[in-house]
């Protein structure tokens, strides 16, 4: 999205009710139908505190804690808990990252329910139109045409969202405002005391506390698409969508009161309180909200694994770029993954009314992780401890409480979303925890200790040219900082003489859109350090990246292209490049321990769901040499015994 829509403008508010609020705003369709299950007898202080709960959840939990803390918490405009901890990681503790992993897995998991529960929920509306609707084919059906479609990008589709979402959210409050006068005690709910005593007085709280949650889970979605509106006209975006959702919460919950002997189980509050003449316009309203929210949970998975990549959340993926619009994604992988996890979903549960089981209890713990990292960013920005320690009691007591009251769903779902978010935590670990070890088991040469040796290859007739530009990718953090593998491949492995050399150190940065880059002469003409910063959402093309630094490097007569054939170069024509990769291999005669073997053993399995390195840095691989080496950890060499005769 490009700068303009960050800034308030009528436009920036449209487009950010299309992007940002899908997830939150389609709620309506289900919180109120799941209240009233969880106490068919209810009284009327029931349906008022559990509204009264609902408008204060979105106050607290959304408003306070979202919109006016977490939007400030942007790693170079970007939002979301992978972001967050971007910006602590530095200087914060090194377990923090188990926070990350547990946090942004679980929001995955909601992103396989939450498709599912809100396309369910809105063909469910066909129940009012006749005795039995095929609502599991048509739901499946449209669930196909959302992933389907995600291969083509959403850039057309795209300009459509905001003015839907617009009349999505103008006809929850026209409705909202037609049913209130049915029963104007509905207005005590804003007094916050009705949902305290709700929760005291009734007895099995967790089932209406189960149900109350589900009106906000939206909220972690929202702060993670804070880099495609900006902070602001999310910020003013709300306070209409706040008005509009109340407002439809206190008709349903006016409806309910007008029917004191109860909501037969399989009527949906929210379609009840249509008029009969708009049910038809309303069930399709309802299934593009849902189209669109789901979108955005799409999108938003995207962009989650894509910045795990870059922080050794996640082995590499293939990435496509559908459309021209800036920082727009596709991973196929992750499509299919979720495609198939909400078909599950559909076919595993059938109706709406089973999926609540299994909705909400991931996004409660992504949101009390949210709320640690929030609290280690607070403290590293120099908030006082007072403060910090305020905002904690606040949060873990409301999030904690709505994490026990989801617990008890474990057995009615809940199990569901949790399985998927821990398969997903374990791989985030074992990624993370043995990049690091094999990181630490690189060992690096000074260069410049080796130039005169490069040097004398490069002049050295007698050895064979290997390619007149040869290229290799280094892990340095700095330019005269090298693996001894890619000096061993040089001097020891095969002499390569080349005209010229390239060290090319990628780094795939945790900001979205850096695009920079930075060369080194390490030897003036001969021998060239290349830094590349690459942010998650920028196409890794390092073969096009590369070939402009060569231009540029030309241009300024830093570097002579021409082929170092004397019949070549009298043709004029440029010399050819040879790309290498380093690839370490984990090696079985490592002498280390159990843990770290099994480790690296599973890395070695997870590199797999991805495509190798030159796919990944988009090398051409017809001109690409991949250098098996061993990688031992801890290796020791026993000394040989001398047998006795």
């Amino acid at each position: 999205m490009d700068a303009k829509t960050r800034k308030i403008s009528s436009l920036g508010l449209l487009v950010t009710l299309g992007i940002v609020f899908g997830d939150i705003g389609t709620s309506p369709l289900y919180v109120m139908k799941a209240i009233c299950h969880a106490n068919p007898a209810y009284s009327a202080e029931y349906v008022i505190g559990a509204v009264s709960l609902v408008i204060w959840t979105l106050t607290l939990q959304t408003t306070v804690k979202y919109v006016m803390i977490a939007l400030r918490a942007d790693n170079k405009g970007e939002g979301g808990i992978l972001a967050l901890y971007s910006l602590v990681k530095k200087r914060g503790a090194r377990w923090l990252y188990l926070l990350a992993a547990v946090g942004a897995s679980m929001l995955v998991a909601d992103g396989v329910i939450t498709p599912a529960m809100t396309v369910t929920t809105s063909v469910e509306g066909l129940n009012g139109l006749m005795a039995d609707p095929p609502v599991v084919p048509v739901t499946l059906a449209i669930i196909s045409f959302i992933f389907i479609a995600q291969c083509q990008g959403t850039s057309a589709i795209g300009k459509l969202f905001g003015p839907v979402m617009l009349i999505w959210f103008l006809m929850l409050g026209v409705l909202g405002v037609a049913n209130i006068g049915l029963s104007l005690s509905i207005f005590k709910a804003f007094n916050p005391w009705y949902a305290v005593k709700i929760l005291v007085d009734y007895p099995a709280w967790w089932l209406i506390l189960g149900a109350v949650f589900l009106c906000t889970t939206g909220a972690e979605a929202l702060y993670s698409d804070l880099g495609h509106c900006g902070r602001w006209n999310i910020s003013v975006a709300w306070i209409f969508v706040k008005i509009m959702l109340i407002l439809n919460y206190l008709g349903q919950g006016a409806w309910i009161l007008s029917r004191p002997d109860g909501v037969a189980p399989e009527v949906n509050p929210f379609y009840a309180i249509m008029p009969d003449w708009w049910l038809i316009p309303g069930i399709i309203m309802s299934t593009l909200a849902s189209v669109i929210a789901s979108q955005a949970l799409i999108s938003g998975s995207f962009t989650i694994f894509s910045e795990a990549v870059n922080i050794s959340f996640w082995p590499r993926l293939r990435i496509k770029y559908p459309s021209t619009s800036k920082g727009q994604l596709y991973i196929p992988s992750v499509n299919i993954f979720l495609y198939l996890g909400c078909v599950v979903t559909v076919l595993v549960f059938r109706n709406s009314a089973n999926m609540e089981g299994a909705y909400g209890l991931a996004i409660t713990v992504t949101m009390l992780m949210t709320t640690l990292l929030l609290a280690e960013w607070l403290k590293q920005g120099g908030t006082r401890p007072w403060l910090i320690w305020a905002f904690l009691a606040v949060f873990i007591l409301v999030e904690g409480t709505f994490l026990c009251a989801n617990l008890f769903k474990f057995a009615h779902g809940g199990w569901y979303t949790l399985l998927i978010a821990g398969m997903m935590s374990v791989i985030v670990v074992i990624w993370y925890k043995a990049t690091r070890i094999r990181d630490s088991y690189f060992r690096y040469e000074d260069i410049r200790d080796r130039i005169a040796v490069i040097s004398d290859i490069s002049a050295d007739r007698e050895i064979p040219k290997y390619a007149s530009n040869l290229v290799y990718f280094s892990n340095s953090a700095g330019p005269y900082g090298v693996e001894s593998k890619i000096l061993y491949s040089i001097v020891n492995k095969q002499p390569k003489r080349a005209d010229h050399y390239f060290l090319i150190r990628t780094d795939f940065t945790d900001e979205p859109d850096t695009l920079e880059y930075s060369v080194c002469e390490l030897l003036p003409g001969k021998v060239f350090s290349i830094a590349m910063r690459i942010g998650f959402r920028v196409e890794p093309r390092v073969t096009v990246y590369f070939r402009q630094i060569i231009e540029e490097l030309v241009r300024d007569n830093r570097l002579d292209l021409l082929s170092g054939y004397p019949s070549l170069r009298a043709r004029k024509v440029p010399g050819d490049f040879r790309f290498i990769v380093i690839h370490r291999v984990f090696s079985p005669s490592s002498d280390c321990r159990p843990m770290e073997r099994w480790l690296m053993t599973m890395y070695e399995r997870l590199r797999h769901i991805g495509p190798d390195t030159p796919e990944a840095l988009g090398l051409d691989t017809s001109n690409t040499t991949v250098e098996n080496v061993p990688l031992i950890l801890a290796s020791k060499n026993k000394p040989r015994r001398i047998m006795q005769v």
